[in-house]
């Protein structure tokens, strides 16, 4: 069966060339279902993980726009509609410099087992644009997203697909997307998710992604009779995933010590507390300003910078229980794996998109701590972009309480489906084949029933 996956992968590289994140997230996936393959060979015959591989639709288009000193701007736009087996795709749109086709393949063949667990029918997809939010004022970033929505409309819809936000994508860029979108199909329908509250928007949407991986670490701690208060964290990021990591970390009693963005990281001895975490949100959700200016504020954080040609990140060396990477992909690598290990962290809930890389992941399986990969860690944020699918179809709003109350029960969910499938397929404790394998049984079934499609 190894033979196959070596001569699968042989395959996605030559099919794929340049794509190296995509073919991680597709090894890294092949690998645990070798378990499966040995035992349903129906799902081998039907090619079932070779169609998953290869998306049902890549949108690739220019996304021309006029910045204030009048010069033109061309960027490039994408949509890769991966898997619509289960329901229509659903998946963020990410605005960022490093966006290319084979980072959005990663993330939306990734997306397709992560809505799987959420129990919700939701198929994935993902997309984007390398244009950079960061120094662009309000007007140039509305006239980009109504250039980008004024091609993408073409392609969504709230039964078709369902964009929501992701990195560089908040809740400005969100509201300009969907003007656009309401303005050209003359609709009002829940084709966005991570809308205002006042136009269609759920509570909790923006909190999701980081509570649903606080949520996920303490059910991955009741197997061991153990919970987060007092437990010393380390937490990378600082945007909306890391910002609400924070405060439901708080919440329920645990130390925060860290948080970082792209220009380096600060380490906060005191432990960052809810007047300090205020001060974050202002700093980056209202001024957009760099984590630096923590450390100018408060004399119990030191400040590092970040350097490019490190083999490791010193964020991920300093004692502490638990780990929430919670910025980008492959942000934790082999030695900041066994930095973490030899720090005394038992407890990694990913918030962000496959942040470790294979290695990094293999060093946490060996050593059997509580490792809950991105797939289910951080699977809140699209959960709730369904409940607010669902609101939006029902022309009724839930309460803070009531979609708290879901966003728990669906992460207590896929917590049950990753530790009863690893079990089932004998690897009790591993995560990361619970979460791949039970992603992908729902999907597999679904496209047998419909036929080679």
């Amino acid at each position: 069966m190894s033979d196959y996956i070596q001569d699968l992968m042989i395959e996605v590289k030559a099919k794929n060339p340049s794509q190296p994140e995509f073919h991680q997230a597709v090894e890294e996936v092949a690998e645990s279902l070798i378990l499966v393959l040995d035992r349903h060979p129906e799902y081998r015959a039907a090619k079932i993980l070779e169609r998953i591989i290869e998306p049902e639709r890549v949108i690739m288009f220019r996304v021309p726009w006029v910045d204030d000193q009048g010069e033109v701007q061309v960027n490039r736009g994408f949509r890769i509609e991966m898997n619509s087996a289960i329901g229509p795709y659903k998946g963020g749109l990410r605005f960022h410099p490093s966006v290319n086709l084979g980072i959005l393949k990663f993330l939306a063949f990734e997306q397709v087992f992560k809505n799987s667990l959420t129990t919700l029918p939701m198929g994935g997809g993902k997309g984007g644009s390398d244009f950079d939010p960061k120094g662009k004022n309000d007007n140039e970033v509305m006239r980009f997203c109504q250039s980008f929505m004024t091609e993408l409309y073409r392609h969504i819809g709230p039964n078709t697909d369902v964009p929501a936000g992701d990195i560089g994508v908040g809740g400005r860029e969100i509201g300009y997307l969907f003007g656009q979108y309401k303005k050209l199909r003359n609709e009002f329908t829940g084709v966005l998710t991570g809308k205002g509250l006042n136009w269609g928007g759920s509570l909790i949407r923006p909190e999701a992604t980081g509570f649903g991986a606080v949520y996920f670490a303490a059910e991955m701690l009741k197997t061991r009779k153990d919970t987060l208060e007092g437990k010393k964290c380390l937490v990378s990021g600082s945007g909306n995933v890391a910002q609400f990591t924070t405060e439901k970390l708080l919440e329920l009693g645990a130390r925060v010590l860290t948080l970082s963005d792209s220009s380096g990281y600060i380490y906060d001895e005191e432990g960052i507390t809810a007047e300090k975490l205020e001060f974050v949100k202002e700093l980056k959700n209202v001024r957009r300003g760099r984590i630096k200016e923590y450390a100018e504020k408060y004399s119990s954080a030191v400040y590092e910078s970040v350097d490019a040609t490190a083999d490791h990140s010193p964020l991920w060396d300093h004692k502490a229980d638990c780990a929430f990477p919670s910025a980008t992909q492959n942000e934790i690598n082999g030695k900041d794996a066994q930095n973490l290990l030899n720090n005394g962290v038992f407890v990694v809930s990913e918030g962000a998109n496959m942040p470790t890389n294979l290695e990094g992941v293999k060093l946490f399986l060996s050593e059997g701590i509580l490792y809950g990969p991105g797939k289910a860690a951080n699977a809140g944020g699209v959960a709730v972009s369904g409940l607010e699918m669902t609101q939006n179809t029902m022309r009724l709003p839930w309460t803070r309480e009531e979609v708290d109350q879901r966003l728990q029960q669906i992460m207590k969910s896929i917590h049950e489906t990753c530790k009863v499938v690893a079990e089932r397929f004998g690897t009790p404790g591993n995560y990361v084949n619970g979460a791949n394998i039970g992603g992908f049984l729902k999907v597999a079934d679904a496209m047998i029933d419909q036929g080679i499609v």
